[in-house]
């Protein structure tokens, strides 16, 4: 299906932070349009957060960047509607209860409803269903993705689908909509050498009618725009490919790709959040910065010298009597308050 011209992938200093520290940080990126750029790296090491970050579902902490004409993260909405996900676990998954053609009808129903003119929601029904078929079918030509030849044709269910058959279905939904940038999460997952081979062919030949391709893998092959990610606590990568060494070629002058620049010094609330509070000379195995010298497991303050595991003010629960000098201790529990005192103090032991 031919879709519109790409758009061009830039990014200087994006970055992410979460609540556990970056997520990405110092990625640059120069892509031309209609690029097929392969975000290569390990699991957990940001590649879907920055493909999510690129396409405008999340947005970056430091730094921008342009999708088109729209410069992130001050155009987040207008980069969503120019830009399309194709499979992406967890964010939108295909509905296995459906069959491949209701997936694909709510698609195109979806695709005119939300991000089609309001015009066309006024056209005539016979107009309407024709539109959609027409671009249902050009979708699936684009994609290779013939449902008569499913095992229930396109009554098939999704869920009884091959992997790389669920993958282009995905990326018939996404190309519904004619985006100029398409992005794909884990396309090599749980695909063979010949299928990855042939998922590969597949977003080449997307890229080469002008859609511009994003795609997160473990491994890319040879001709593609790379960009790769480390995973924590692993030393940053360059753009420039290691031994054996597999070249970015971009489409007309190459990308420049830079992941991982050397960052600013560390404010002292990084640091905090890198290292963790500094470890305390307190006795009572609390973490509130403070020394008391206590070893009744109770919190600050002067010490009290009682050592009947009570709170101070309170009088002990022994009485002398008349004719022993030691003293006789109270073994009921007759006070509720004592006894929630007693197990205040066993749980602080």
């Amino acid at each position: 299906m031919d879709s519109p011209h790409g758009a061009a992938v830039k990014a200087e200093g994006f970055g992410l932070k979460g609540p556990r520290g970056w997520v990405f940080r110092g990625v640059d990126l120069d892509a031309a349009a209609g690029a097929l750029i392969a975000l290569e790296g390990p699991s957990g090491s940001g590649r879907t957060c920055l493909l999510l970050a690129l396409t405008g579902r999340m947005k970056p902490t430091e730094g921008h960047a342009e999708i088109g004409r729209h410069r992130l993260p001050k155009k987040m909405a207008a980069v969503r509607r120019i830009s399309a996900l194709g499979p992406v676990p967890g964010v939108n998954d295909l509905d296995q209860a459906l069959t491949v053609a209701e997936q694909l009808r709510e698609g195109a129903l979806l695709q005119r409803r939300y991000d089609g003119p309001v015009r066309a929601l006024l056209s005539p029904r016979g107009e309407r269903r024709a539109s959609a078929e027409a671009r249902i079918a050009a979708a699936l030509a684009a994609v290779g993705l013939d449902p008569a030849t499913l095992p229930k044709g396109p009554r098939t269910s999704v869920r009884d689908l091959e992997r790389l058959e669920s993958v282009r279905l995905s990326l018939a939904v996404a190309l519904l909509g004619n985006p100029r940038l398409l992005a794909v999460d884990d396309l090599d997952l749980k695909l063979s050498g010949a299928e990855r081979a042939e998922a590969w062919a597949l977003l080449r030949s997307l890229a080469d009618r002008g859609t511009t391709v994003l795609a997160v893998c473990s491994e890319a092959p040879e001709g593609v725009t790379v960009l790769r990610t480390v995973a924590a606590g692993e030393p940053a990568t360059t753009g420039a490919p290691a031994a054996p060494a597999r070249p970015a070629v971009a489409r007309d002058a190459g990308p420049k790709i830079t992941w991982g620049r050397p960052a600013a010094p560390a404010s002292p609330t990084d640091a905090d959040a890198a290292t963790g509070p500094a470890p305390d000379n307190d006795t009572d195995g609390k973490t509130d910065g403070k020394t008391d010298g206590k070893t009744d497991g109770k919190p600050g303050g002067k010490p009290d010298g009682n050592t009947d595991g009570k709170p101070d003010g309170e009088k002990p629960t022994t009485e002398p009597t008349a004719k022993t000098t030691e003293p006789t201790t109270n073994t009921t529990d007759d006070d509720p308050k004592g006894a929630d005192d007693a197990l205040a103090e066993t749980g602080r032991a």
